[in-house]
């Protein structure tokens, strides 16, 4: 089992920044790929990033080059750098872990937190 806390979400207004953390213990050798995704109210969740353990990325076309994934794989730790954000970027924002990144396409991991809320004001 993976267990994963996440941080740093907030109220931030119209071209802001905010750095998103998420922590992971447990079975860290299942980690495997890393990702956030985020959910708005009466919308699906969907991805924004993810991140393999070697540094591989992708990410949505609506937060390319506003929003930037890494990782500590040393720490267990996954973080999300959030720039330039908009009132469209308010969302419960999950993190996501055990997932794969195979070509380009993105393999939801089994194991998420519990979510931070993300609330952008114009």
């Amino acid at each position: 089992q993976v267990q994963l806390v996440e941080s740093g979400g907030g109220l931030v207004q119209a071209g802001g920044s905010l750095r998103l953390s998420c922590a992971a213990s447990g079975s860290i050798f299942a980690l495997n790929a890393m990702g956030w995704y985020r959910q708005a109210p009466g919308k699906q969740r969907e991805l924004v990033a993810v991140i393999t353990e070697s540094g591989n990325t992708k990410y949505v076309d609506s937060v390319k080059g506003r929003f930037t994934i890494s990782r500590d794989n040393a720490k267990n730790m996954v973080y999300l750098q959030m720039n330039s954000l908009t009132p469209e970027d308010t969302a419960v924002y999950y993190c996501n872990a055990g997932g794969r990144l195979v070509v380009r396409t993105v393999i939801r991991g089994d194991y998420w937190g519990q979510g931070t809320q993300v609330t952008v004001s114009s």
